[in-house]
């Protein structure tokens, strides 16, 4: 909302588990050639983290440069990279937290950056003025603010923060030449703000009913008195999502699966309130936004685990025509002010994000990055494939299988199943330096979506809900069956890993059941009652919804404590690595130490790796590392050292 501004909302216990060379080239076509089993190599897990992560598109105001974020130096810092390919200047020069670039200045190279402390999740914004001193644009303590994007005459910006109340975010509008600012929208109510009008005149907010079912809301701050509209009236349990507003202020692009398993975008006309249904597919809408001046619409797609992008320009109804580009996924398309030129990332499984730049017209795109570590070849790493099996009640489950090289019927190996975050989370397609480097070691991944994950229909995303570490547990279990019916499987040898709530369901495979040899358990939920009565004041709009999800502990405690690793661990048998972040706001240490804790009571082997500077999530390089030589220890120790032969 707002010009250069995308929203995203992730679960409470969705974080991200981790998530260079600047040589220019032109975009190829050309796949990489194929590596035989012969020419196969492995690498460390350091050469895994050589590789560089980067991100962001925002282009400043003379269209010469992009605002990057990259980890090159170990630790997340804004860079600007030159559209022209030419080297990149670092420009925040943090050793420490991670410093996250949000957008350039509309008239000049002044930037707003983010960071936190520690991964406390507590973000301030700041200013990297001309002279190179910064500036706090948010000022104190235990209060976190978020960029809500530029207004339209570009001298002003928005920014919400919750200082006033720690469950509400309130809307700034800030001057761009002395930082003074006034409120806009006080959240009186602590609904989800959702967004703004360039023009500074509508805010959309939601309001939650349940996990099923929400509403969205405008306000009209240019009247005397701000005046709210329903802008959802509807039956049922309906979802919506807040996209974009148009450039010149006048419609709300929203999301909405009304009548449908899938989500499809609509536009509300903000002066008549008419509806009309916009853009659909066979599968959810996840994004929608427009360039600088609407003249072109880029709208994504979630198709079977990998997003598809359809860019048009909006006054001919044509798709975008671009050059031949490698294979993979594209992301982060941003065009500049003029609109003749645009930036846009191509990820895919066996290579990292790469950030293009292409003027229309021109022949061929230009690369601009090169971030897999220079010591590895894409031809070493493997591709996934979509693949489905049936679970206990014969309900299919979509995931992604990984089949290492050295993998054959001839030489079977152990295999991995990987369960993502969430619990609405999704496994997709797209590089994961942290799945890879256990493949290139030549353990088999199955990354499951089991029922409850997003991505494949409103009925699926709700199959577990007050039902976590029961259906969506057999899930995993019958992942292990179908692991077992692959011939280049161990099958004796079976492993469960995941982060978050994959963490979680982790260890409930351990405790609640004797099907998995080991057990890695990343910064999983191990007592549900502590974690939803620990419920961050910022989340609390979205209370309800994860009380309807999961449980409120006031009411369904009992059950909640059933299905808690920590209160079963004595029936846990076999050995467990953790890893936990000491700043984790979202799963407390205190969850991971009781848990470590116990299984040493039972005389079970367990490791614990805990990050004394990490949140929810591995934000420095050398810390990623660390965890991800622990794992592979860990799988060699107990299992042997054969899959890495």
């Amino acid at each position: 909302m707002g010009k250069h501004h995308t929203t995203a909302l992730a679960l409470i216990l969705s974080g991200g588990l981790f998530a260079c060379s600047n040589a220019p080239e032109q975009a190829s076509s050309a796949p990489a050639p194929e590596s035989t089993v012969a020419e196969f190599k492995q690498y460390s897990a350091a050469d895994f983290f050589e590789t560089t992560t980067v991100y962001g598109s925002s282009i400043n105001h003379d269209g010469s440069a992009v605002l990057v974020t990259s980890d090159a130096t170990g630790v997340f810092n804004a860079y600007r990279y030159p559209i022209d390919g030419s080297a990149p200047t670092q420009l925040t020069q943090s050793s420490n937290d991670a410093n996250h670039g949000v957008s350039w200045f509309p008239k000049d190279d002044r930037i707003l950056f983010t960071a936190d402390q520690g991964g406390n999740e507590l973000n301030h914004l700041y200013v990297l003025n001309a002279d190179g001193s910064t500036t706090d644009l948010t000022p104190g303590e235990e209060h976190r603010a978020l960029f809500y994007g530029w207004h339209e005459n570009d001298m002003q910006f928005f920014v919400a923060t919750n200082e006033r109340d720690n469950k509400a975010m309130d809307l700034y509008l800030y001057s761009a030449t002395d930082f003074s600012r006034a409120m806009m929208f006080e959240n009186s109510d602590a609904e989800s703000l959702q967004g703004i009008s360039p023009d500074g005149r509508w805010v959309v907010t939601q309001v939650v009913h349940s996990n099923a079912d929400n509403d969205l809301y405008v306000i009209d701050l240019s009247a005397e008195v701000p005046v709210r509209t329903h802008v959802t009236p509807h039956e049922g349990n309906v979802s919506h999502t807040t996209f974009t507003f148009t450039p010149d202020s006048q419609q709300l692009i929203y999301g909405s699966n009304e009548g449908s398993e899938f989500e499809k975008a609509y536009r509300y006309d903000l002066i008549s309130g008419d509806t009309s249904e916009d853009f659909s597919a066979d599968w959810d809408v996840v994004f929608y936004y427009f360039s600088e001046n609407g003249k072109y619409r880029v709208a994504g797609v979630n198709a079977d685990a990998q997003t598809v992008l359809d860019i048009i320009d909006t006054s001919t109804g044509e798709s975008l025509s671009l050059p031949e580009l490698p294979a993979g996924d594209l992301r982060g398309v941003n065009f500049n002010k003029s609109e003749d030129a645009l930036v846009f990332y191509i990820n895919s499984d066996v290579s990292p994000s790469n950030l293009f730049s292409y003027t229309l017209g021109d022949e061929a795109a230009k690369r601009l990055t090169n971030t897999l570590s220079p010591s590895m070849n894409e031809a070493d790493l493997v591709t996934s494939e979509v693949v489905r099996y049936p679970s206990f009640d014969e309900l299919e489950i979509p995931s992604l299988l990984f089949k290492p090289k050295q993998a054959s019927a001839d030489n079977k190996v152990p295999a991995i199943i990987f369960i993502h975050g969430g619990p609405g989370g999704q496994t997709r397609k797209g590089y994961s330096a942290l799945l890879q480097h256990l493949v290139n070691h030549g353990y088999g991944m199955l990354g499951v979506n089991n029922r409850g994950s997003s991505g494949y229909g409103t009925t699926f995303y709700h199959l577990d809900d007050k039902r976590h570490g029961e259906d969506d547990l057999q899930d995993i279990v019958y992942g292990k069956k179908y692991l077992q019916s692959l011939d280049w499987v161990d099958g004796d040898n079976i492993v469960v890993m995941g982060g978050s709530y994959g963490g979680y369901l982790t260890m409930a495979a351990m405790t609640f059941t004797d099907e998995f040899q080991l057990g890695i358990n990343i910064f999983g939920v191990t007592n549900w009652v502590r974690t939803l009565e620990s419920i961050p004041p910022w989340w609390e709009a979205f209370r309800q919804s994860l009380y309807d999800e999961l449980g409120d502990p006031a009411v369904d405690g009992e059950r909640l404590r059933r299905i808690s690793p920590l209160f079963h661990a004595s029936n846990v048998k076999k050995p467990v690595l953790v890893v936990q972040g000491a700043n984790d706001p979202r799963v407390l240490q205190v969850e991971s130490d009781e848990m470590v804790a116990a299984i040493r009571a039972n005389n079970v082997p367990v490791e614990y790796v805990l990050f004394d500077d990490e949140g929810h999530g591995f934000r420095k390089k050398a810390n990623r590392i660390t965890a991800q030589e622990a794992y592979l220890s860990f799988l060699q120790t107990h299992l042997g050292s054969e899959a890495a032969q």
